[in-house]
C-alpha cells in the first residue's frame, strides 16, 4: 500500500520541482559527465607510461610509507624498474598522477616551456612560511616579480656581498679549530648550515644573527623545526590537507615557528625602512650642498642588503607592501640557506675523499692568493679559482642540493610517443638525470675534470641542471656560486680535510635538500 502511494505521488512531486532546480540538476549531471570523461582520458594516457601497479583511490601511496632513510632508495628503485629505458615513469599519489623524469631531452620539454612554469603542488606546503614569493608564486605574479627582482641579482650588486662571504668564512675557520683534535670526525653539515644561515641573513636583512656562535637562538631553532615539519607533511600524504594537519600536535609547533620567523622579518623591515629613510634624507642634503655624492654615499651603498634593495624598488614606484617584502626576504633566506649549506657540506666531504684533487685545489688557491692565509680574496681572485669551480660543479652533479624539481603542467606535453595531459605533476629527478652515462661516463666517479671547458662542449644543456633551467631557473645561482667559492677556499687554505665514511656506506635522504643519515663526517688538520 505504501509503495503504491509513493508511486502515485512521484509525478506530483516532480511537477513541484521548479525550472531552476531542474537546470541546476542538469548542469551538475553535465559537469559530472565531463569530469568523468576527462578523468578517464587522463588516466588512459598516464597508465600507458610504465610504472608500478596502483590501487584504486590510493594509487601507489602505500608503497611510499617507508622509513625516511628508505624513501630515496625506493624512488630510485622505481626508476630502475620502470623508467631506465625511456628516462621517465609514472606513479599515482592517491588520485594525483606524477611523471618522474630522468632524461635530458624529456626534461627540456618541461623546463624550457614558457607555459609550463607553475610549480608543483608540493610547494604549497611552503606558502604559510614564504607566502607567494618568487619561489611559489603562480605564473602571472612570478613574471612580475622576476622582472622586478632580476636587477637586484646583478653581478655588480652581488660583488658587494663578497665582504660578508669572507667575514663569515673566517668565522667558520675559527670555529673549526675546536675540531682539530677530534680523531673520530665531526658532521661538517652542522657547520655549513649555520655558516650559510649567517651569510644569508646578513645579506638578506643586513642583520647578522651569529648562528654559528649562537646556534641555540630562537630564530635558528624555529628555522630548523619548521623545515622538519614541512618534510614530514611531504612524506606523509595524509598530513598534506590543512583541515587534517590542524588537528595534529605539529600544527601548534608550526604556527609557533611561523610567528617567530615572521615577527623577526617584520622587525627587520621596520628597522631597515627607517635606516633607508635616514639615508635618503642624508643623500638629499648632500645634493643640496653640491657635495660629491659618490664620495659621500658609496660607503653606505656597499652595505646594502637584499632588503634595502627591495625598499628601493618600492620607492621607485613599485607597490610592495611589508608583506610583499617579507615574502621575498623569507624566500631568499629559505632558497639560499639549506641549498647552499648542502652544497658546501658535499664539497667538503668529496674533497676529503680524494687528497689529490684537494691538493690541486689548494695549490690553485695558494697561487692566486700568493701564499697569504690572512688576506681575504677579492671578487676577481674568486673568479680565477677555476679548478675549484670545477670541483663545485662536479659535487653538484653527484649530489645536487635539490634532488627533484616539480612542475604542474598547464598544457599537455608529448614525449617520445607518450601524451602527458595538463594538470599532471612532472617531477624532474635531478639526482638521476645527472648520472646519465651518455653525458657523464663512469657517472659515480668524482671527477672535476668533466667540467673543464674542453670536456663539456658536446653535453646536452639539460643534462646538468643543479639550479633548474629554462625560464624559471634559480635567480640566486651566481650568489650561491660566489658564496661556495669563498667558504671552501677559506677552509682549504687553512685545513687538510679527510672524510671518515666511504661513499658506498652513506644512506641518502631525499629531503627538502640532499642529506645523509648521520651527516657527513670529516676530520681536519691544520695546514702549516
Amino acid at each position: 500500500m505504501g509503495a503504491i502511494l509513493w508511486i502515485d505521488l512521484l509525478p506530483m512531486a516532480l511537477q513541484l520541482l521548479s525550472t531552476t532546480t531542474w537546470l541546476v540538476l542538469l548542469a551538475a549531471a553535465t559537469c559530472g559527465t565531463i569530469f568523468y570523461r576527462q578523468r578517464a582520458e587522463m588516466t588512459k594516457h598516464i597508465n600507458r607510461i610504465p610504472g608500478p601497479p596502483a590501487l584504486p583511490l590510493l594509487g601507489n601511496s602505500l608503497q611510499w610509507l617507508v622509513d625516511r632513510d628508505e624513501m630515496f632508495s625506493t624512488i630510485n628503485g622505481a626508476r630502475v624498474l620502470y623508467g631506465r629505458r625511456q628516462g621517465f615513469n609514472r606513479v599515482w599519489a592517491g588520485l594525483k598522477p606524477y611523471i618522474l623524469i630522468s632524461k635530458a631531452t624529456a626534461a627540456e620539454k618541461i623546463l624550457s616551456s614558457a607555459k609550463n612554469i607553475e610549480k608543483g603542488r608540493d610547494y604549497d606546503l611552503l606558502k604559510p612560511w614564504i607566502g607567494t614569493g618568487l619561489l611559489t608564486s603562480h605564473a602571472a605574479k612570478w613574471h612580475q616579480r622576476r622582472k622586478m627582482l632580476t636587477p637586484t641579482f646583478h653581478f655588480k650588486i652581488l660583488a658587494n656581498f663578497v665582504e660578508v662571504f669572507n667575514k663569515q668564512s673566517f668565522v667558520l675557520v675559527r670555529q673549526l679549530e675546536k675540531q682539530l683534535d677530534n680523531t673520530e670526525g665531526f658532521d661538517c653539515t652542522i657547520y655549513a648550515t649555520l655558516t650559510s644561515l649567517d651569510i644569508i641573513c646578513e645579506t638578506a636583512m643586513g642583520y647578522p644573527i651569529h648562528a654559528l656562535e649562537k646556534s641555540d637562538s630562537e630564530y635558528v631553532k624555529a628555522h630548523e623545526k619548521i623545515s622538519e615539519i614541512i618534510l614530514e607533511r611531504l612524506q606523509k600524504f595524509w598530513l598534506r590537507p590543512d583541515f587534517i594537519f590542524r588537528f595534529t600536535s605539529a600544527y601548534a609547533e608550526h604556527e609557533h615557528c611561523l610567528k617567530i620567523l615572521h615577527n623577526f622579518a617584520y622587525s627587520m623591515i621596520q628597522k631597515r625602512r627607517e635606516m633607508y629613510r635616514q639615508r635618503k634624507l642624508a643623500e638629499s642634503k648632500v645634493v643640496a650642498n653640491d657635495t660629491d655624492v659618490d664620495t659621500e654615499i658609496t660607503g653606505q651603498r656597499k652595505q646594502l642588503a637584499f632588503l634595502d634593495l627591495l625598499l628601493e624598488l618600492s620607492e621607485d614606484g613599485q607597490i610592495l607592501s611589508d608583506e610583499d617584502i617579507r615574502e621575498e626576504v623569507d624566500t631568499f633566506i629559505l632558497g639560499g640557506h639549506d641549498t647552499t649549506a648542502t652544497a658546501l657540506s658535499w664539497i667538503l666531504y668529496l674533497l676529503g675523499t680524494d687528497p689529490s684533487v684537494q691538493e690541486r685545489v689548494f695549490q690553485e688557491i695558494d697561487g692566486i692568493m700568493g701564499g697569504d692565509k690572512e688576506r681575504h680574496p677579492t671578487l676577481a681572485e674568486l673568479g680565477e679559482m677555476r679548478y675549484l669551480e670545477c670541483c663545485i660543479k662536479e659535487s653538484l652533479r653527484l649530489f645536487p642540493s635539490i634532488p627533484m624539481l616539480s612542475r604542474t603542467l598547464a598544457t599537455s606535453v608529448d614525449i617520445d610517443g607518450h601524451h602527458i595531459p595538463s594538470g599532471t605533476n612532472a617531477v624532474i629527478m635531478v639526482y638521476q638525470l645527472h648520472r646519465d652515462p651518455q653525458y657523464f661516463p663512469n657517472p659515480e666517479k668524482f671527477n672535476p675534470d668533466r667540467f673543464l671547458p674542453e670536456n663539456g662542449s658536446n653535453r646536452h644543456p639539460y643534462s646538468y641542471i643543479p639550479f633548474s633551467a629554462g625560464p624559471r631557473n634559480c635567480i640566486g645561482q651566481k650568489f650561491g656560486a660566489l658564496e661556495e667559492k669563498a667558504v671552501i677556499s677559506a677552509v682549504v687554505r687553512n685545513y687538510r680535510i679527510e672524510s671518515v665514511h666511504r661513499r658506498e656506506d652513506l644512506v641518502l635522504y631525499g629531503d627538502l635538500v640532499m642529506r645523509t643519515k648521520g651527516g657527513l663526517k670529516i676530520r681536519i688538520q691544520r695546514r702549516e
